[in-house]
């Protein structure tokens, strides 16, 4: 029988063997009773095979379409045996062999003469649907591309030469003639305009592609991830498009199969294009060639997929392909066809496309007293959220026309923050396309040809009238094609088809310093100790931060969710204000006399219970921690402190030594000395007692220190926060600390309180967390929200206890307690309470927390949520009776959402809780984009 050629028969309906029938052919064949479930196929017909006695799955029955030859058939099972044998860290399946030999063969049926084979049950997980592919699957997936071609590039066999719908070579072709059928005028227009530019596109090098046999269908339905937890597919199936083609047309393939899931488009394609090239070098005609094939495969699955419903409409496999296939074309034609290959070399380090430069006469010859418009994100004309305003960029310029400028500029292809969005699930359009210009007098402007000139939307040539807008655009494209703005990833694209037309008005702005933007991240990590991690492995520039967002050099805004250092907000004007009123008077170190730091410790004192009367200031939460250690120490002349398991109070000496966590430290608990002493985490949720059964946890811990007391170790002190904010938010068992620090004390030692994290209204409805368990310590520890970012800390104790660390000698922190650290504080202390934020984190923490809840009733992922006020928790488990830690669940999910826009990171021993901590001024419209947000993320996929 010769190839199969499909011009010849062009309609191909598949085989519709009744499951009963070929039950029974399996067991008269092949000499095996077999239970068969339908599977999906667009062309062949397959059954899952199993025992009919039961047990796991033999294999995958697969009916060939009768148009196709045994030759092809045997060529299918060859190259899959090749990969194997290549790639033997693959999963590849074969035929599998029964009681009467390989179970492959020719079947008489009750609709002709059918091929039949039963390949071997590749166990796992498609990539089938439009969920969400994180990068790195997307990366594997170009992996496994390049592995096939890689493994087929030097085979040959006599049937690869058959002509199939799809081989891209005969794309033109095989349009054309589904064209013809296609009954919706709508989607022959569209079809036909995507396919006349990819053909245009394809036509200069496709003389020069190199041809290979090859899978050619390496997609999201051909690959199996093991079942487990977050998991890289390493297998190859479905070898039945085998043929050879141009090579480029294997990664073409596999790159359109990525653009119809969720957030998916050309630049969330790019890690395969990375991978495939890392194997497989792709040539620069095969880089000019790939985005057109990408292209020209979609068009053709969008018309055969609708051609093969007309055909079948039993065909489920195919009709509920149609969406997702028109989602492939639209997003493979969102961006001109030169932009995305700029796009690819790009990203594939290859030198870039000539960027069009402007050599016309100015459309402004010497303007005078031109301004630049400084809009980005360091700009001074954004703080302040000034940026927030819609029409900041319009306010500013006609500020800097009030100001006398006769010319104002904004520079085209610069990312813009004034009037950029905030809380935007994909990265905002920022960068303008053209340079804008106001004119403070009318201006009569001859317009070279090349430079598209607007006032809004209409074409100008001619007078330009005074403190208008005027864009003014410089691209090889037709003008329509350009969009106004666009994400800053997508420079690198656009600029291959638009120049700077700044340049164009005969002026010329700063020159951005190329180094900086691009491998900053680079430079600090080879300066920078390796230790001092960064969240994120490749994380946004962050260099502007406002209330609860964060911006990067682009202009995008993130929501801060996890920042408790920026307790009153970032960028907070009163703070910025005495801080610079305080420079210009006095700043030195505490041994000076000045009013400042009074003020701030009266203030400071007079938020705690009356005996906690004297302070100490120092610069971080960990000083503070190791302080109090010291304090308790000199107080009680002993050298035992007992802390909770699975708790972090610092990095120095003393505090590291009663941080447990082994999140923070994998060798805490071995390395701990021996005068630090533990009691169990009092963790409710799932610690060894649970729920009600918590409440032992108290009578635990005051049984440990009466026997430490017995052997010698009366300890100095008891440590602990007073609301366990290592774990994630949560609440110590009702009346645990007064039973512990009523024993602790009558041992003769003092009970410390770490309010580094929980402290200063985070709770909301506590000041202290210490106030929720209905206690007084003997001394309390406290940072991060007290400076808002700025280094502070403060122990504060009472004044018997401070005095006796005269014993230690003296106490001296140089810029603890400064004037300008004092001032801070106070501020701080003021905005809490004019702003009323202890209110606001029980308001919204409150309304946050009941969101979070709700997402259980959903996603069984969620475990619980902790916390209280804008100290949340909420856990990810993958059994809720078991409690199995979703670790990298929880690592997945965060790296998704911040795609979205939210800064959000792990806590806990076993990493698996997301930490919500923002800033107290977090609004309610941000604490719902949050939620919203992470029920995307669990519903899509991370």
């Amino acid at each position: 029988m010769t190839s199969f050629d499909y011009f010849a028969h062009g309609e191909l309906p598949t085989p519709t063997l009744p499951t009963d029938e070929a039950r029974a052919l399996m067991r008269e064949v092949y000499g095996v009773d077999v239970d068969l479930r339908s599977l999906g196929s667009q062309q062949d017909q397959n059954f899952l095979v199993a025992p009919a006695a039961g047990g796991e799955p033999l294999g995958v029955l697969k009916i060939s379409n009768p148009v196709f030859s045994e030759s092809e058939i045997e060529m299918q099972d060859a190259a899959a045996a090749v990969v194997a044998r290549a790639e033997p860290s693959l999963r590849i399946p074969r035929i599998v062999d029964g009681p009467r030999g390989p179970m492959s063969g020719w079947w008489e049926t009750s609709q002709g003469r059918l091929h039949a084979r039963v390949i071997s049950f590749v166990s796992g997980r498609t990539l089938t649907g439009s969920g969400y592919l994180s990068p790195r699957v997307v990366e594997r997936l170009g992996e496994l591309s390049a592995a096939v071609s890689v493994a087929l590039a030097h085979e040959t066999h006599p049937a690869s030469g058959r002509v199939l719908q799809w081989d891209l070579r005969h794309a033109e072709r095989a349009i054309a003639e589904i064209s013809e059928t296609e009954p919706d005028a709508d989607v022959r227009a569209f079809t036909a305009e995507a396919t006349a530019r990819a053909l245009a596109a394809l036509a200069p090098v496709a003389d020069a592609l190199p041809r290979q046999l090859g899978h050619y269908d390496v997609t999201d339905d051909n690959v199996l991830r093991p079942d487990g937890i977050q998991t890289l597919p390493d297998a190859v199936i479905d070898f039945g498009d085998v043929i050879d083609s141009w090579a480029v047309g294997e990664i073409a393939v596999t790159v359109s199969s990525v653009l119809h899931h969720a957030g998916g488009s050309y630049r969330t394609a790019l890690p395969a294009i990375a991978a495939f090239d890392r194997r497989r070098p792709l040539s620069d005609e095969e880089i000019t060639a790939l985005w057109p094939l990408v292209v020209l495969r979609g068009v053709v699955l969008v018309l055969s997929g609708r051609q093969q419903v007309r055909l079948d409409e039993a065909n489920d496999y195919a009709s509920g392909a149609l969406d997702r296939e028109f989602s492939i074309l639209r997003r493979a034609t969102a961006v001109p066809i030169e932009v995305a290959t700029a796009r690819i070399r790009h990203a594939l380090g290859r030198p870039a496309a000539a960027h069009p430069e402007w050599t016309g006469a100015a459309l402004l010859p010497e303007p005078d007293r031109a301004v630049i418009l400084d809009a980005g994100t360091l700009s001074p004309l954004a703080d302040e959220g000034a940026w927030l305003e819609d029409d900041a960029v319009e306010r500013a310029a006609q500020r800097l026309l009030d100001e006398r400028a006769e010319v104002v500029v904004l520079p085209a292809l610069r990312p813009v923050l004034l009037g950029a969005p905030s809380r935007t699930p994909n990265a905002p359009a920022t960068v303008p396309t053209a340079a804008a210009v106001w004119f403070a007098q009318p201006t009569s402007l001859q317009v070279p040809e090349g430079l598209s000139v607007r006032q809004g939307e209409a074409e100008l040539d001619g007078e330009a009238p005074a403190r208008a807008r005027i864009d003014v655009l410089f691209t090889t494209l037709d003008p329509a094609e350009v969009p106004a703005t666009i994400p800053a990833a997508d420079l690198p694209g656009w600029r291959a088809v638009v120049g700077d037309a700044t340049r164009a008005l005969g002026v010329d702005a700063p020159v951005e310093v190329e180094d900086d933007l691009l491998d900053l991240l680079d430079r600090r990590e080879a300066v920078v100790a390796e230790v001092q991690e960064h969240y994120y492995a490749r994380p946004p520039r962050i260099e502007r931060g406002w209330r609860e967002y964060l911006v990067d050099v682009d202009g995008r805004v993130y929501l801060d969710m996890v920042n408790n250092v920026a307790s009153v907000g970032h960028a907070h004007p009163r703070i910025a204000a005495a801080v610079a009123r305080q420079t210009r008077l006095l700043n030195t170190n505490s041994r000076f006399h000045y009013a400042a730091i009074t003020r701030y410790a009266e203030r400071l004192a007079s938020t705690l219970p009356d005996e906690l009367d004297t302070v100490f200031f120092v610069n971080s939460g960990s000083e503070a921690v190791d302080l109090a250690i010291r304090l308790a120490m000199a107080a009680t002349e002993r050298r035992d402190v007992v802390a909770m398991a699975e708790a972090y109070h610092g990095w120095t000496y003393a505090s590291d030594a009663v941080s447990t966590s082994i999140a923070d430290n994998p060798n805490a608990l071995e390395t701990r000395p021996d005068w630090v002493h533990t009691v169990d985490a009092a963790n409710s949720y799932r610690g060894r007692h649970r729920g009600a059964d918590a409440a032992a946890y108290a009578p635990e811990a005051v049984a440990r220190l009466r026997a430490l007391a017995a052997e010698g170790h009366a300890p100095a002190a008891f440590l602990s926060e007073t609301f366990y904010g290592n774990a994630g938010g949560v609440a110590l068992p009702d009346g645990y600390l007064r039973e512990v620090y009523a024993t602790v004390r009558e041992l003769g030692g003092l009970a410390v309180a770490d309010e580094v994290q929980v402290g200063f209204g985070r709770l909301g409805s506590w000041f202290w967390g210490f106030h929720q368990q209905g206690v007084v310590p003997d001394i309390v520890a406290v940072a991060k929200s007290i400076g808002a970012g700025f280094p502070l800390g403060a122990v504060i104790t009472r004044r018997e206890i401070a005095d006796r660390y005269r014993t230690q000698g003296y106490f001296f922190s140089s810029t603890g307690g400064s004037p300008l650290s004092s001032v801070v504080g106070t501020a701080v202390l003021d905005i809490i309470d004019e702003e009323q934020l202890q209110e606001n984190a029980r308001i919204v923490g409150g309304h946050l927390k009941a969101r979070l809840a709700a997402l259980g009733d959903r996603h069984p992922i969620v475990g619980t949520v902790h916390g209280s006020g804008l100290y949340l928790g909420l856990e990810f488990v993958r059994d809720r009776e078991t409690l199995a830690p979703a670790t990298e669940e929880t690592a997945a999910i965060c790296d998704r959402l911040l795609e979205l826009g939210v800064i959000m990171q792990p806590t806990g021993d076993h990493q698996n809780v997301l930490k919500i901590k923002p800033p107290l001024c977090v609004t309610q419209d941000s604490a719902d984009y949050f939620v919203d947000m992470l029920d995307r993320v669990l519903s899509t996929g991370y």
